[in-house]
């Protein structure tokens, strides 16, 4: 996916360094034919273009030189037919004039917009970055990759979350999925990130930090109106890796089974009893399960929104990570995930309709390194 990127990006600013060139282009080319045909052709639109066109793509000096450019061509070419006095000739030096000025008011105001663009986005990242963590590399033995893509263009967060955070009782990971869109689910993504953080690091049991998740995001509803106040909920797997040891231990509410990949296989680690979102825990009566899974050495865990299992092709066909990852091997958790956001998109023809956040921990041998 990185090479794709960077392939895309070069081919960007290499059609923006030529479409740079147009200006130039249609002053030229105007001059020329203005200069071959007959004094009743006029390559107004030409000179028109030339400054509009600089006013999108080059910056203000540019754009001034660009109509005075052009004014200076629609002048040369009057004269040398002797129409700068007549005045359809006067007219189109006006028109040309006028277009000049106006391009220069264009490429103010397309400035101002994209610095107003600019520190929207900023915002944003430091929104993502305040709520959603910077993982690690790696934690001990642990090595960790995330990703996450928005449907929104643009946009740097949205309605998925992660963590990874070492603790007294492992390495606890957490990923899900809030539903709804927008700033409503950002606000419920806070939540759930800020719970989590302080319950993994407090609670001894994983049905424990659950339970935290639960409470917290119960708080959170019952501030809402409307149908957010009964229809809320998150969708999440947590996850604790012990410190020593081959295993893990999950606890699913309502979200798609993390996969296992270790020497080819892929295991579904689906739960052995099925639960409500987290937030809906009162419309049930079961309690949270903790599964326990075998993690040796060497194996991948693979933590995935619905973004990835629920992305389409253009037959309408679901994209199965399990099948896509089956009877392949990966040299760390980065180079999966890279490999499966390039698939991913192959199977969708670029079409992200959902938010994606993807979560891969590989265990190397020996203990995560338990803290003091």
């Amino acid at each position: 996916m990185r090479a794709l990127s960077v392939g895309h990006t070069a081919v960007g600013r290499w059609c923006l360094r030529h479409l740079q060139l147009l200006p130039v282009i249609l002053l030229v080319g105007g001059a020329v034919l203005d200069y071959r045909t007959s004094p009743h052709v006029s390559a107004e639109a030409f000179y028109a273009a030339a400054p509009m066109t600089a006013a999108a793509l080059l910056s203000l000096r540019a754009t001034v030189l660009a109509g005075l450019g052009a004014c200076a061509a629609d002048i040369a070419l009057l004269t040398h037919f002797g129409l700068i006095g007549a005045s359809g000739g006067r007219s189109e030096l006006a028109a040309v004039a006028t277009v000049s000025a106006l391009a220069v008011v264009v490429n103010r105001l397309m400035y101002y917009s994209n610095v107003r663009l600019e520190a929207v986005r900023r915002i944003a990242l430091a929104v993502q970055r305040a709520v959603l963590p910077q993982l690690p590399a790696s934690i001990g033995s642990l090595r960790i990759a995330v990703r996450y893509r928005s449907a929104v263009k643009d946009a740097q967060i949205g309605g998925d979350l992660y963590s990874a955070q070492d603790t007294p009782y492992g390495v606890r990971c957490l990923i899900g999925d809030v539903r709804g869109k927008g700033m409503d689910a950002v606000k419920v993504v806070d939540v759930a990130m800020g719970a989590f953080r302080e319950a993994a690091e407090e609670e001894p049991t994983l049905v424990g930090v659950a339970a935290r998740l639960e409470r917290a995001l119960l708080r959170e509803r019952a501030r809402r109106a409307g149908p957010e106040r009964t229809e809320g909920f998150v969708t999440g797997v947590l996850v604790e890796i012990p410190h020593c040891g081959g295993e893990l231990r999950l606890v699913n509410r309502g979200h798609p089974a993390p996969l296992v990949l270790h020497a080819g296989n892929v295991r579904s680690a689906e739960p052995s009893e099925p639960a409500l979102p987290l937030g809906l825990a009162e419309l049930g009566t079961a309690r949270d399960r903790t599964d326990t899974l075998p993690f040796p050495a060497g194996a991948t865990l693979l933590l995935y929104t619905d973004g990835l299992s629920e992305a389409r092709n253009r037959a309408g066909d679901f994209y199965d990570p399990a099948a896509g990852l089956a009877g392949r091997a990966f040299p760390g958790p980065d180079g999966l995930l890279d490999a499966l956001l390039t698939e991913v998109r192959r199977h969708s023809g670029g079409r992200i309709t959902d938010d994606m956040a993807l979560l891969a921990v590989t265990r190397g041998s020996g203990c995560t390194g338990e803290r003091a």
